[in-house]
């Protein structure tokens, strides 16, 4: 009997590419039309909107060039005759794509004009106008108007050319506005293109494309690049190339390829950008550009600048004032360059000396820039800038030494030629410049440049002149000349001249021989300057042809001992085309044109010709001349040398990244480099030696961890690497690279040769410092790593996600296995932070905050019993804690940085308060760390380091460090206690200058806090105190190897009580981990006495073997009822009628039987059997756990399924089914973990069972008396078994490393089972054997872990084949007659032809596998882990691990989806007004519909990356059935409307920045009512797709809830027919009435709820519930709310609660039926109750395997939905 083969289901996907397109309808006579704003590949669907023209001069014609559809948009006058997006300025297209793309044609000899109205994220509106029209560039707060340049020769200026072709223009919205208006762009409001042109298409995206590349050709020469989607390519003819047809143009030319996770450098030039790239045009007959025309000046008159007096004042340390507050707000004290100190206190200071930190060394480079980096004059030094730190670097001895004063970034440096002067200028604007001493450190001068941004410094020879050039605040180009002369003799620095330019320049340098005179270069210009009278001009030099060209970097060539030769006056200009133009500075000319090529390409000089296109050009990014010898640095990566005549390479040495600089020492004899990956070395050239002076992150580092023996230092960066560095010489050791995760914590193990480090992903690793491979891997956490530390005696690895939870880990081994998961009581709200955790020093005591940022929890660090919870926020107002750290274990000190810039130190036993630290700086302590004797404190304040000196009990000093320019995120002292470590934008190291001193008085410990009672509290025989601090015992709960060892117990003298309990599982590591933790159990009110249960750990727990065919159940946070209640039988209002979903946890979890038809699989802990015919189910129901495993007996009539062991079941349940009478006529349970396999003799009368690896059990059993026959203890875990089908006495298991063959001996009564083992065949190497089949007799293939299939002779107990059948393991096979297929977590499954392979059986080892071939291969959507396949292995059913099962027809090679349902946990259910439909949303993002008459998926709209967490259907006065809506909300703030009947996306609103959490229609359909994460719920026309309301009456805490509804317009008291309602997790609910055309809204009724005590203190809340009485609207119906588990009616006209009924337990969701007074309540408890609120009757059902999170009736009632995580079960509602 063939299954049933449903239609294939249209899925339609949203990511990150928006389009707007040309469809729907031409103009019509008044000039409207639609345009269609549509999808692309992996594009999101948006609104229709439309368009308006004027004067009816759009027209709708084909184009020949493009064999597409355009429009012509062409008018006299361009502001008249126009296309505009949208119609009305009151509705906004909403692209929020980084880069929009304009696809049009512009019309020969006319002008036109393109405006764009963009908002930034602080809503304000900017106009971006692009026109031929405009001869300058113009700019105003809110427009800025840019000149487009068609470059030709016949042509006047402005109008296109007869040979206008096809162009994309590329705008890159966000570097617009950031560079030029230091504003950040929001979205794309409103497009009009006016006339005179020809456009196709526009479409935003934040992909950047290449249009030039196809697709195809992108996948077939794997491209880095991305290629244009297909639906907005231009054709390209054939064999031509695509630049000779259409132009490609970039603006800005410069923006970054991709979008910045970071503010850019750009975001510190406020509105000075790099003024503007000429967007490049790669066309031959002509180039567009865009560039504005700026008026150079023609005379400047001379003004002095700002100046600084020559030597800074020399002050006391502990002053409060500094000439440089007016920089930055903080007071600098500069007697010693070595350190720069801000004192928070101007009285005396305690500290000898003072002060008492000194940095010794940097690890960093860069920060703005990579491109500086200068040789001293001697060579011996090189000076570069790491951040705001100037660092000079001895390269022979690595010592260091520093310039510290810039309080941002440095952006340029220049070094004079003797190295007396260095000058300096920083990123923040107005950018200031300092000129220093070099010899002494001291800072000379500190001014004011007239520009924004300096990119550029350069000294003349004797350094009496400096020039500088940037931006001004307009951005455009500046050139400046100061005199230096007079500062080394106490004068000021003085501002010879200064110029604005109207071309770029990107490079300037002084003359070697004449300080008039400079050069210059950038795109298409390279100029010379001179110096007179006070006045800088410029001459440009001819370039002919080479006008093109972008020029990055100049150097002038240098004199040969000394002599006058004519070459001395050669200026070498280089090009990022590969040019290097040698320019006569005399004649003002360019004598050669060198073309240099990579190595083994020939080059050389073009004094004549010059062809731009010949051979692959060497992009170069800098040089710098030597007497004899040219350096080059490109954009290859490659550093080359080259002789002047550039005949040949001589030396080339290749870099990580790019070379940004390259610099010769003044004896020729070595170059020194950097590059864009942070790096800086030096080439020798004598030795041809590369050596690395400096590696550096090149992001911010997030958290350090020291290693304590071989002091070395290990970082994370948001650069995604893992770096180990030698703090004796500061190098580095290893770089660990991720790709595709971001570390986030990192701590080293005290013994081991190993590091930790946690991952965003919620990923643990441990690194091996010997050959940095990954030693172990954990994935228990589903949030980013916050915190992660082992103990100082190595024995445990403590973890916390972003997600609450807690992990324990045994490092006894190097396996370090997970011992404990505890949910829910980490803080949710940090970041990752090196002190989220801290564990003492003795490694007794664990603490973290949690479980709100309120609260500071100490626990056992073995047991993790709670000891101590400290609620930081009743001691001062709502004080939440940010950092903690342990003191020395004699003073039992627990310190405690809070958001109000304090430092709280506690009492870790009784958790008073000792003492309060008050910090110097307005910033709360992002790190904490205290020396060993605690004499000194360091604390992380902003940019700044704080040092206390915590030994003084009363007023102790404090001094702040300056020198980072990004906050700190750590800081520690070193093993040795003599230095500290700071990271934030690079590494510092300090050195302590003043040593502790023996006889420093330390506080004692208390007498209430000796050492045996400190030992009694810990080992939890000791009262708590109880005043000020909430104390709570955790449940643990383990599992264990064998059985389970409870013991029971209340301690002596501790009155508990019971917080919500938290399940801590054990799980060993290996793949797929997943011991997730969440809150177990009901919640309690306060004041019930409860137990303490533990489970004792075992020495030795097994290792989860490397193998996906283990099941591993799904962590489920509740706790089973004990006492349900159930109906009689037949006497329930509720049948179960469906379930939705495939248990893809399983495994081998389906049966299906073409013979018979039986089809089943499993649901949580249901048996679905369905007719695939009719689609009717039946559900077998009574295990108490999540079952794992199916087996069908050969006959059809028994059905055995097991289950898990868990809380409520100490042994696992193995059921066996009655076939046809659906019932179960035995239970059996002998494993105590979990049932991996369970099979049939074929003779039907045994049942093997296979217990999981933990458990490591082979029983067997009898079919006719249901006894176990015989248990066997294996040696090893094993993934398989099954029954010779020729022999019911044989069964064979599988497992690592062999093969296992069992034999019945049967002597009376008594059977016994004998063993027979084989290994695998050494072909296979180290595979493991994951799964078995039998083929025709006596062939038994099995699968292996790396991809081979073996084929074994069951006879001879010998393999005698093997091929690679697959890439990864092989977890299924199936075989009949001359057919196998195998199906692995690849997910892929293959279909086999084997008919050869019994004759190479009798071949013996001759047998080679080239008979075995593949006949079909089909590709899924998971892991393979059930299939079942007819006789003739035509058609099968097959589980995936992604829940699905798929109908497969081999014949036809298709696969078709037949049960589907969600992966993750659903969040809503809503229903069609007319009951045809209903829709679900889920944490995978999808938002699926179904038919509600066989409850089959119709459609599935799909947005990536997201989860959908709310949904809302249109009521029916939106209209006809056709224009049915869904409105889902998304976690990232957004909104999406979706056509039911068009199945597509209408509309995508951001009402919200935080994650939206309920939304709801009004009841007119035409308002969208949502709220979010953050407590506002906004207020929204879909019409229009603007959000005209925000309310924030329930601001800081989550909506959890909005519902609306009709009510008379003049009832209760209010106008208005919108009844709705709104309620937050902080137990308060709003009742509005509103009239929304009116925009008129009311607020009814506010009502607040306490919520238990006990509950409140752990943040484990019931969810606020509540809705409107659908039998009386004036009621509300509330649970969650208050001290008691009840339901609470309230009556609006009353104002008062007039009923109450009460609950067995707290309730999870509530939902009532609109057509009989029915509540339907679910529970944390897994159960179900329904009460009849007429008679006050309660009914109660069971059936899920988890939290009963959703409770929905349908509209009429006839249907109930309720839904535990992905599990969504469909109970019909009888008559009572």
């Amino acid at each position: 009997m063939a299954a049933p083969v449903p239609q294939r289901l249209p899925i339609l996907q949203s990511g990150r590419v928006e389009a707007v397109q040309q469809g729907g309808r031409r103009g019509c006579g008044d000039g409207t039309g639609y345009f269609l704003l549509g999808n692309l590949p992996d594009g999101d669907l948006l609104l229709g909107a439309f368009w308006s023209t004027v004067a009816c001069t759009l027209f709708f014609l084909q184009d020949k060039t493009l064999k597409s559809s355009v429009y012509r948009i062409r008018g006299s006058v361009s502001a008249s005759n126009y296309l505009q997006l949208p119609r009305t300025s009151t509705q906004s297209l909403g692209l929020t794509g980084r880069y929009l793309y304009v696809l049009f044609r512009p019309l020969p000899t006319k002008h036109f004009v393109i405006h764009l109205d963009v908002a930034t994220q602080d809503s304000q509106v900017i106009r971006l106008s692009f026109s031929s029209l405009f001869k300058e560039f113009k700019s105003s707060a809110t427009w800025l108007q840019f000149p487009f340049v068609f470059e030709t020769r016949t042509l006047k200026r402005g109008t296109a050319p007869p040979c206008a072709r096809w162009t994309v223009l590329q705008l890159d919205l966000h570097d617009i506005l950031l560079v030029y208006l230091s504003r950040y762009y929001g979205h794309l409001k409103s497009i009009r293109l006016c006339a005179n042109l020809l456009v196709k298409n526009l479409y935003t995206s934040d992909l950047s494309f290449d249009p030039a590349v196809t697709v195809t050709e992108a996948q077939r020469t794997k491209l880095p690049i991305t290629p244009v989607p297909r639906e907005m390519a231009f054709p390209v003819p054939k064999g031509e190339s695509w630049h000779d047809h259409y132009i490609h143009i970039q603006f800005p030319s410069d923006s970054p390829q991709a979008p910045s996770e970071l503010v850019p450098a750009a975001a510190f030039l406020e509105p000075v950008p790099q003024l503007p790239s000429p967007l490049v045009a790669l066309s031959k007959p002509m180039q567009y550009r865009m560039l504005p025309v700026i008026q150079m000046a023609s005379h400047t008159t001379s003004c002095p600048a700002h100046s600084a007096p020559r030597v800074l004042p020399e002050v006391n340390l502990s002053c409060i004032h500094s000439e440089m507050s007016h920089l930055d707000g903080l007071s600098v004290c500069g007697r010693d360059s070595s350190a720069w100190v801000e004192d928070s206190d101007a009285h005396t200071m305690h500290f000898l000396p003072d002060p008492v930190l000194r940095l010794k060394g940097i690890i960093g480079f860069g920060g703005h820039s990579t491109k500086w980096a200068l040789w001293t004059k001697d060579g011996a030094a090189v000076v570069y800038p790491c951040h705001a730190v100037i660092v000079v670097l001895h390269v022979s001895t690595g010592e260091q030494r520093f310039f510290l004063g810039h309080t941002d970034k440095v952006s340029a440096l220049a070094l004079d030629r003797n190295s007396f002067l260095l000058a300096s200028a920083q990123v923040q604007p107005p950018s200031v410049v300092r000129l220093w001493d070099f010899p002494t450190g001291q800072c000379l001068s500190l001014f004011q440049s007239p520009m924004y941004a300096v990119c550029s410094l350069s000294f003349s020879s004797s350094g009496a002149l400096l020039c500088g050039v940037g931006k001004d605040h307009q951005g455009r180009t500046v050139v400046v000349a100061w005199g230096t002369d007079q500062v080394n003799r106490g004068g000021e620095v003085v501002a010879l001249a200064k110029v604005h330019a109207d071309f770029d320049v990107q490079t300037l340098r002084v003359s070697l021989l004449d300080e008039t005179r400079m050069a210059s270069c950038g795109r298409g210009s390279i100029r010379l300057w001179r110096m007179r009278g006070g006045t800088l001009r410029s001459c440009p030099v001819d370039l002919g042809k080479h006008c093109g060209l972008e020029f990055s970097d100049l150097a002038f060539a240098q004199a040969l001992d000394g002599c006058q030769v004519p070459s001395i006056h050669t200026l070498y200009v280089s090009s990022r085309s590969g040019h290097i133009l040698e320019v006569d500075t005399q004649r003002m000319a360019v004598q050669c044109v060198h073309h240099l090529l990579p190595t083994g390409v020939p080059s050389g000089c073009h004094p004549r010709k010059q062809s731009f296109s010949a051979g692959p050009d060497i992009a170069i990014s800098s040089l710098s001349v030597s007497q004899t010898t040219c350096a080059v640095g490109s954009e290859d990566g490659y550093l080359r040398l080259w002789p002047l005549d550039f005949s040949s390479v001589l030396l080339e040495a290749e870099h990580e990244g790019l070379v940004s600089s390259v610099c010769i020492s003044p004896d020729g004899l070595r170059v020194l480099s950097t590059t864009s990956s942070s790096h800086l070395g030096f080439l020798d050239i004598p030795s041809q030696k590369y050596t690395v002076l400096a590696h550096s992150h090149m992001a911010p580092v997030l958290a350090l961890s020291l290693e304590q023996s071989r002091r070395h230092l290990a970082t994370v960066s948001l650069d995604h690497t893992v770096r180990i560095w030698d703090l004796a010489t500061l190098h580095q050791l290893h770089d660990i690279t991720s790709c595709d995760e971001a570390p986030c914590a990192i701590t080293f193990h005290p013994t081991w040769p190993a590091v930790f480090c946690g991952f965003r992903s919620g990923t643990i690793r441990a690194f091996s410092l010997e050959n940095s491979g990954v030693l172990v891997e954990h994935t228990c956490h589903q949030g980013a790593i916050t915190g992660l530390l082992v103990t100082p005696d190595g024995n445990f690895l403590f973890s916390s996600c972003s997600q609450g939870s807690l992990a324990q880990y045994s490092c006894t081994n190097s396996e370090c296995h997970i011992l404990r998961v505890a949910a829910n009581i980490v803080c949710q709200d940090t970041q990752p932070h090196p002190n989220t955790l801290a564990v003492s020093r003795d490694s007794r005591l664990l603490a973290f905050v949690g479980p709100s940022k309120y609260t500071v929890t100490v626990l056992d660090s073995t047991s993790l019993d709670e000891l101590l919870r400290v609620n930081i926020s009743t001691l001062d107002s709502l004080d939440s804690a940010v950092a903690i750290c342990f003191g020395p274990t004699s003073l039992g000190h627990l310190l405690v940085s809070t958001s109000s810039n304090k430092v709280m130190v506690l009492d870790v036993v009784s958790g008073r308060t000792i003492r309060e630290l008050s910090s110097a700086r307005p910033v709360a302590c992002a790190s904490l760390a205290l020396n060993e004797d605690a004499s000194f404190l360091l604390a992380a304040s902003g940019q700044a380091i704080e040092v206390w000196e915590y030994s003084t009990q009363s007023d102790p000093s404090c001094q702040v460090y300056i020198g980072h320019s990004e906050p700190v995120q750590a800081v520690a002292f070193t093993p040795d206690q003599q230095q500290v470590l700071s990271v934030g934008d690079a590494i510092f190291l300090w050195d302590v200058l003043a040593t502790p001193e023996s006889n420093r008085s330390v506080p004692r410990v208390s007498s209430a806090r000796e050492a045996g009672q400190l030992e009694n509290v810990v080992s939890g025989s000791r009262g708590l105190p109880q005043q000020k601090v909430s104390t709570t015992q955790l449940d643990t709960f383990s599992s264990e190897e064998q059985g389970c060892c409870e013991e029971s117990h209340s301690p002596t003298g501790v009155h508990k009580f019971p917080d919500p309990p938290v399940s801590v599982e054990k799980e060993p590591s290996g793949a797929g981990d997943m011991a997730w933790g969440a809150a177990r159990g009901s919640w309690k009110p306060q004041g019930r006495p409860s137990t303490w249960s533990t489970r004792k750990i075992k020495a030795q727990t097994p290792t989860r073997p490397d193998s996906y065919k283990h099941f591993t159940a799904r962590y489920k946070a509740f706790m089973l009822a004990k006492n349900i209640s159930r109906p009689p039988a037949g006497g329930g209002q509720l049948r179960l009628k469906a379930v939705v979903g495939y248990n893809g946890n399983g495994r081998a979890n389906m049966v299906w039987r073409p013979d018979t038809g039986f089809f089943a699989y499993t649901c949580g802990r249901l048996v679905v059997v369905e007719d695939l015919h009719s689609g009717a189910q039946q559900h077998w129901l009574g295990h108490p756990e999540e079952i794992s495993t199916l087996a069908l007996s050969h006959n059809a009539q028994v059905l055995a399924s097991a289950s898990c062991c868990g809380s409520t079941a100490a042994l696992c349940q193995i059921r066996l089914w009655d076939v046809p009478g659906g019932l179960c006529q035995q239970l059996i349970s002998h494993h105590d973990s979990a049932v991996q396999a369970l099979a049939f003799s074929p003779d039907d009368a045994f049942l093997v069972t296979l217990g999981d690896y933990r458990d490591c059990t082979l029983a067997l059993w009898s079919m006719a008396t249901y006894e176990l026959l015989s248990s066997s203890r294996l040696l090893e875990p094993m993934h398989g078994v099954a029954f010779n089908p020729w022999d019911a006495d044989e069964l064979t298991c599988v497992g690592p490393g062999a093969i296992t063959f069992w034999l019945l001996r049967q002597r009376g009564a008594d059977i016994s089972l004998q063993v027979h083992r084989e290994p695998v065949p050494e072909e296979m190497g180290l595979a493991e054997l994951t799964s078995l089949c039998y083929g025709v007799a006596p062939l038994l293939y099995c699968g292996s872990s790396s991809g081979q299939v073996c084929v074994w002779d069951t006879g001879a107990g010998r393999c005698f084949l093997v091929w690679e059948a697959d890439d990864g393991e092989i977890g299924l096979l199936v075989c009949s007659g001359s057919r196998l297929v195998s199906g692995s977590n690849t997910r892929r499954l293959r279909l086999w032809a084997v008919g050869a392979v019994p004759e190479l059986w009798h071949k013996g080892s001759d047998a080679r596998s080239s008979s075995v071939f593949m006949e079909r291969e089909l590709n899924l959507d998971g892991a393979v882990v059930s299939a079942s396949f007819d006789s003739g292995m035509d058609m099968g059913v097959v589980g995936t691990t992604a829940g699905t099962l798929w109908y497969i027809s081999w014949a036809e090679g298709t696969s078709t989806r037949l049960i589907s349902g969600h992966r993750s946990k659903v969040n809503e259910v809503v229903f069609s007004p007319g009951e045809s439909y209903c829709a679900t949303c889920g944490e995978d993002g999808s938002v699926r519909v179904w038919s509600l008459a066989s409850m089959e998926l119709v459609i599935q709209f799909q947005v990536l990356n997201q989860s959908c967490l709310c949904l809302a259907w249109s009521p029916p006065s939106c209209g006809h059935p056709e224009q049915q809506q869904v409105v889902a909300g998304y976690s990232d703030g957004t909104l999406r409307v979706f056509s039911i009947s068009r199945t597509t996306m209408e509309l995508k609103l951001h009402p919200h920045r935080a994650a939206l959490t309920a939304i709801a229609f009004s009841t007119d359909g035409q308002t969208i009512l949502s709220g979010d994460k953050d407590g506002l719920v906004a207020v929204s026309r879909p019409r229009t797709g603007m959000t005209f309301r925000v309310l924030s009456d329930h601001q800081g805490a989550p909506i959890s809830a909005i519902q609306s509804t009709r009510k008379e317009y003049g009832d209760l008291g209010v106008e208005g027919e919108d009844l709705w309602l709104a309620i937050s997790e902080d137990q308060r609910v709003s009742v509005w009435a509103s009239n929304w055309p009116q925009n008129h809204c009311k607020l009814l009724d506010w009502l607040s709820f306490p919520a238990p005590a006990a509950l409140e203190t752990t943040g484990l809340l019931p969810p606020s519930l509540a809705t409107f009485c659908p039998w009386d609207l004036a009621l509300l119906v509330c649970v969650g709310l208050g001290t008691r588990e009840e339901v609470v009616f309230y009556s609006l006209r009353q104002k008062q609660v007039v009923e109450k009924i009460l609950l067995p337990f707290f309730a999870t969701s509530l939902s009532l039926s609109p057509g009989t007074h029915l509540m339907a309540v679910g529970f944390s408890e897994c159960t179900l109750s329904l009460v009849d609120c007429t008679s006050g009757t309660t009914q109660e059902f069971a059936g899920h395997d988890d939290v009963v999170h959703l409770c929905r009736f349908t509209p009429s009632g006839r249907l109930l939905f309720t839904v535990a995580h992905s599990e969504v079960l469909v109970w019909e509602v009888l008559s009572p």
